[in-house]
């Protein structure tokens, strides 16, 4: 059964400069070469799926650049160098459909990366693909259904489900955090309008609804839990 842990007392610092090494150095490293960005958990941290031969991602406080020719590692120092190491260069503007793209920090500034909270981010995000996973397989048939993914501008494992056109669809996450929650949750981002008057609707932070992480660490079993959770959301917006 999937345990959860405390979060660390340097959860916050550790996942922005995650955040920034996900957007800024690893996601462009797959778009440049495939046009493709969405990330996915790796072993202890996250990273790019294989492309051309090669893979790009972080574990613990280390880099790793996956190619033909072998296996190289650098432990993190800043975006900048994150970004030549897996062979580019550091650009704010690498991808210009986001709507909402991450803010950069000095690309030059040292990386505060936690080893304990790294592994933490990567445990989280093995958990919340799992639970997406099992979500993805109640979704109704004449739902429209995403690949999950690890969207590196809001730095979480997402899929979407449901039919736009009958106000049906929404994203359904889990994330690590942001500057609106210090800790990890579940969420269910409405595509459409939704109606406040519903309890389930609780999170004033977006349009949607959230469950705290303290929740989940409470529970007996946290991924049915989770999936508990998503599936209300997910009978709220199909019935409603």
């Amino acid at each position: 059964m999937t345990t959860l842990n405390e979060a660390p007392p340097d959860l916050v610092h550790t996942r922005d400069a995650l955040h920034q090494l996900a957007y800024f150095a690893v996601s462009p490293a797959r778009y440049r070469k495939v046009g493709r960005m969405g990330l996915r958990p790796t072993h202890g941290g996250f990273g790019t799926p294989e492309f051309e031969g090669q893979v790009a991602r972080v574990e613990g406080t280390l880099l790793v650049h996956e190619t033909a020719a072998g296996v190289a590692t650098q432990e993190i120092s800043t975006v900048r160098e994150a970004a030549r190491f897996l062979g580019g260069e550091y650009e704010v503007g690498w991808f210009t459909e986001f709507r909402d793209p991450l803010q950069p920090a000095d690309p030059d500034a040292p990386l505060a990366v936690g080893v304990v909270a790294s592994g933490f981010i990567a445990d989280w995000f093995a958990y919340g693909w799992e639970v997406l996973e099992k979500l993805q397989g109640q979704a109704i048939e004449s739902d429209d259904v995403s690949e999950v993914q690890l969207w590196p501008e809001h730095f979480d494992p997402a899929v979407e489900l449901g039919d736009q056109e009958r106000g049906r669809r929404a994203s359904y996450g889990a994330s690590p955090g942001d500057r609106h929650h210090d800790e990890p949750y579940l969420y269910v981002a409405a595509w459409g309008e939704i109606d406040r008057s519903i309890p389930y609707w609780n999170d004033e932070a977006f349009n949607g609804s959230s469950l705290p992480y303290r929740e989940l660490l409470d529970s007996a079993d946290p991924v049915e839990r989770a999936l508990d959770f998503l599936l209300q959301g997910y009978g709220v917006l199909h019935t409603g």
